[in-house]
């Protein structure tokens, strides 16, 4: 059968009368109709990634361009006393008169945590220490998670600044398994979770990115593969990633 022989069929099918139409129906539903000779079935239909790590070997994780411009965005609100996950990395490449610098993990192994605490656990955090937080990609792995954003509260000196991002669409995180990786988020879950800790007032929730981009992270492609007029687009209801901004009281 010729490659336009179902759309031919299809047409004869539907010319025709009851019960023929009842079997034009069911052709259309089963037999891919093809568009100037290209099959309906997009190559993107695959059931294994390109990568495995979020396209680490390929180059730089889609996510990270959104985590980046809002960082970059909020330059200004990284300044004095700021605290970060796992490195410090983020503050200093983006802060602004950033006085001193503080790596939080649970992990004690971690040779630049300055800070060994559970940040689900507020009797093991200091109080109204820090005048930003850098909190990225953390929080999906906590499980108690109003209880983390209620330790970022209590890590902040009144009037700074928590910086958060969370993911809305992603793989499993490989690295803790399948038994460490617990949530995503949706902007009115962040509203509902980041509201109730600091005010709603108190709070910006922006979900950034799209449908496009949302595949090529699920498939693991590269930032550097994925044209930047594709990146630029956010729809609120296809996001890659969460941002919350949230100043403290």
């Amino acid at each position: 059968m010729s490659a336009f022989a179902p759309t031919i069929l299809s047409h004869l099918f539907a010319t025709m009368p009851s019960p023929f139409s009842a079997l034009h129906h069911f052709i259309r539903s089963v037999v891919p109709i093809r568009v100037r000779g290209m099959p309906a079935r997009a190559r993107w239909m695959h059931t294994r990634p390109l990568s495995e790590s979020w396209g680490f070997e390929r180059g730089t994780p889609v996510d990270r361009y959104y985590i980046e411009r809002f960082l970059d965005r909020n330059r200004a609100d990284i300044r004095g006393d700021v605290l970060e996950i796992k490195s410090s990395a983020y503050a200093e490449r983006f802060g602004r008169g950033v006085t001193s610098s503080t790596v939080l993990d649970i992990d004690a192994t971690n040779p630049q945590a300055t800070l060994i605490a559970d940040l689900a656990d507020p009797a093991q955090l200091p109080r109204a220490r820090f005048d930003c937080f850098v909190l990225t990609q953390t929080l999906q792995l906590i499980y108690d998670v109003r209880a983390a954003i209620q330790g970022a509260h209590t890590v902040l000196r009144p009037g700074g600044t928590l910086l958060v991002t969370v993911p809305c669409i992603s793989r499993v995180v490989p690295r803790y398994g399948l038994d460490s990786d617990f949530w995503r988020f949706t902007p009115a879950s962040c509203r509902r979770l980041f509201g109730d800790a600091f005010g709603a007032a108190q709070v910006t929730v922006e979900p950034v990115g799209n449908v496009g981009a949302a595949v090529a992270f699920l498939r693991g492609a590269a930032l550097e593969e994925v044209p930047r007029h594709v990146l630029h687009v956010n729809d609120p209801y296809f996001p890659v990633i969460i941002t919350v901004r949230a100043v403290k009281r």
